[in-house]
């Protein structure tokens, strides 16, 4: 049997990502999961799947390497992270048909452009803030990002 769409909870989030500015917005329980992002346009479009109660999350194998792993996503609080200045669209060339900026295994230098992000039709260059080899980048052209969110990991 397929779960109703939630409509109260779906239009609170959207209230909260409209009140606070948001390009993207996750919920979950155990019945759904809900993720809503903002299009150009200023609406905010719902994804909504059920999650069956049945479902429980897989115990990890080996639940050491799950620990690191873990640690090796979370980039939040990585000083080496460049991140972004402002909440936006990334890109990681100039147009479509350039080259990134970085990519995984670059030498780049304290200043380089690693990206742009767009914000109110205006595209800001996102400077390393340090020199050092780009070991990650953690997002894909054309992605919305929040202000603060990892972009890329240079060593």
């Amino acid at each position: 049997m397929a779960n109703p769409i939630d409509t109260k909870t779906i239009s609170k989030l959207a209230e909260i990502l409209d009140k606070n500015q948001l390009t993207g917005l996750n919920y979950e329980d155990e019945n759904c999961k809900i993720s809503l992002t903002r299009d150009y346009g200023g609406n905010a479009v719902p994804a909504y799947m059920p999650v069956p109660a049945a479902a429980t999350p897989a115990p990890a194998a080996n639940p050491a390497l799950a620990e690191e792993l873990k640690e090796e996503i979370d980039y939040t609080n990585s000083p080496n992270a460049v991140k972004s200045p402002m909440v936006g669209v990334v890109y990681l060339s100039s147009n479509p048909n350039s080259a990134p900026y970085v990519k995984e295994g670059d030498t780049v230098v304290a200043g380089d452009t690693v990206c742009l992000i767009e914000a109110m039709k205006t595209f800001n260059p996102v400077k390393a803030h340090q020199g050092g080899r780009v070991v990650k980048v953690l997002v894909e052209s054309g992605e919305p990002v929040e202000y603060g969110q990892p972009l890329v990991i240079i060593e």
